[in-house]
């Protein structure tokens, strides 16, 4: 995963010694020397990620960071401050002015790249779906919900924890702040009430006897019902190798025993904060744009739709200079299909179809039925051959499905799928949509139930 990260410092060394572990990971880094420059410096660059200093000449660090996150632009890129101040009062502060999280100095690679990861993955996300709702803006179907500032963010918190004093007195902190905590001893209920309980946050301790607190977490984040919900772990030390790996598959906080309540109302505030903004903006696009813009019959997005949003993901893809793929999709004979079993039976295996581009994509990746039987998967961040490699997926898995068409013997079908890419700052969306369906032509001609990629 790459990214453009801003690092800002008044101290030359410590400037290049961030630089070189970034750059190390294959990061694009920027750089400012203030608080001041460092705001002038993300209008113009847009970096996925800061890393801010606190102690800075001009503008300290929490007055930047307060700004940064005052700034429409601007608030919804994550800041890890990083300083050499290692007092909980200090980490308040700094989550308090608007940070994700606080690193101290000496800069360790553990948790600064798995966190760095962690928090690019959210801003991607978050990315994805302000884009989403952007299309429905362009089409004139509702505005951007708003950031929600206000410190008095209260939510339903699941704690996971079979240490009955520590988790007890979490709770009753938390209950007493007028948040809504549920303590569970027992991961399996636990699972079974996340799934059930539409909580804001669910905390895991990892020091669950018995138990892989980890594994717990993995399986919020695979259930359909956990999904969006944020994860914060309990962990015994900041260096432990469990943090890391948690951070890596998508747990977003985490806190190191002993608790500090200020700390702990900070962290879940800013967890409440990006979920409650994400769940706007994933309730804004589903209410606004239903009926607007999705496919009546598969429910994915309509091609209108579609085209909005390849023009805007292309240009953003172009300004940032990174990949975006495309995928068209085509069904093999479907004529036949419906000539030999009814359109009622073709319109069946059309829905099953879209169903299953939809399981074998990624939730930033989009897809449309473009028309009939052809269908669109735009694919951000996703060059050639990982998009390859995907419409694959997507060909054995139609090829292996049987299709129920409601009575008598399952269907079998077979998809030939056309890729392409962006091809430099001179492309455009129209000319990306027409090798896509040239290469689908090609895979057509040459035997149909096969990939094939735009060859220049």
């Amino acid at each position: 995963m790459t990214a453009r990260v801003l690092v800002v410092d008044d101290v030359p060394a410590n400037v290049k010694l961030l630089e070189a572990k970034l750059s190390a990971e294959y990061y694009e880094v920027i750089t400012a020397v203030n608080g001041q420059q460092a705001i002038e410096v993300a209008e113009a660059e847009m970096p996925d990620i800061i890393l801010l200093d606190v102690m800075m000449p001009i503008m300290d660090g929490f007055t930047a960071c307060r700004k940064l996150k005052e700034n429409e632009r601007l608030r919804h890129i994550p800041i890890i401050m990083v300083t050499a101040l290692d007092q909980p009062s200090d980490r308040v502060q700094g989550l308090m002015s608007g940070a994700d999280d606080f690193i101290s100095k000496p800069i360790k690679n553990n948790p600064l790249f798995p966190r760095v990861r962690s928090l690019i993955r959210l801003k991607m996300m978050t990315d994805e779906l302000r884009a989403r709702d952007l299309t429905g803006q362009n089409l004139g179907l509702g505005d951007l919900p708003g950031w929600e500032d206000s410190g008095d963010i209260k939510g339903r918190i699941l704690i996971v924890d079979d240490q009955a004093r520590s988790s007890g007195r979490v709770s009753g902190a938390l209950n007493e702040a007028g948040h809504q905590a549920q303590i569970v001893d027992d991961p399996a209920e636990a699972l079974r009430q996340g799934k059930a309980g539409a909580f804001d946050l669910i905390i895991v301790s990892l020091s669950i006897r018995n138990y892989d607190g980890l594994r717990l977490c993995s399986q919020f984040r695979t259930a359909e019902e956990t999904r969006n919900v944020p994860l914060l772990i309990i962990v015994e030390d900041s260096e432990d190798s469990r943090l890391a790996r948690g951070l890596d598959m998508g747990i977003n906080d985490y806190l190191v025993r002993p608790i500090e309540s200020n700390e702990l109302f900070a962290r879940i505030r800013t967890q409440l904060r990006w979920h409650r903004y994400e769940d706007r903006l994933r309730r804004n696009l589903h209410l606004s744009l239903q009926m607007a813009v999705t496919d009546a019959l598969t429910g994915l997005y309509n091609r209108r739709y579609m085209e909005t949003h390849l023009q805007i993901q292309t240009a953003r893809a172009k300004e940032e200079e990174r990949p975006i793929s495309l995928l068209m999709i085509d069904i093999d004979f479907f004529k036949n299909i419906n000539d030999a079993h009814g359109h009622d039976a073709g319109d069946k295996i059309l829905k099953q179809f879209a169903s299953g581009i939809s399981r074998n994509i990624r939730g930033i990746d989009l897809a449309c039925r473009f028309g009939g039987e052809e269908f669109v998967v735009i694919m951000p961040e996703t060059d050639m051959a990982i998009a390859s490699l995907v419409a694959e997926r997507i060909r054995q898995h139609t090829e292996t499905f049987s299709f129920d068409i409601g009575g008598g013997e399952p269907v079998q079908v077979t998809a030939s799928i056309g890729v392409t890419s962006l091809m430099g700052a001179d492309d455009t969306p129209e000319a990306i949509l027409k090798r896509a369906d040239q290469a689908l032509y090609r895979a057509k001609h040459e035997g149909r139930n096969r990939v094939s990629e735009h060859i220049v």
